[in-house]
């Protein structure tokens, strides 16, 4: 089970939120909405996905990091790094 497999119904719900807000956004492209509006609608869109990119390496770094860490030698080393990489990309986007 993922890490996340506890929260899968609440995550679920949140991207469905975020689904909601791309519509939306679409929506207003499509009426010819104001610039400034179709900004500030994407930046909430932007904002909610990045909670819920955080809620998951969360529950990844709680599980799946800490599980590999318990058990020590290769596995905790590639599980750290990976989890970093994750967290690269995170600060990247």
């Amino acid at each position: 089970m993922p890490g996340y497999g506890n929260q899968k119904d609440d995550v679920r719900r949140r991207l469905a939120r975020v689904e909601g807000q791309v519509r939306g956004v679409q929506r207003m492209v499509d009426e010819d909405a104001y610039c400034i509006d179709v900004l500030t609608q994407i930046s909430a869109a932007t904002k909610a996905l990045q909670a819920v990119a955080l809620e998951l390496l969360d529950a990844h770094l709680n599980t799946c990091v800490a599980d590999a860490i318990g058990e020590g030698g290769a596995a905790a080393r590639d599980k750290i790094a990976e989890a970093s990489a994750a967290v690269a990309r995170l600060v990247r986007s």
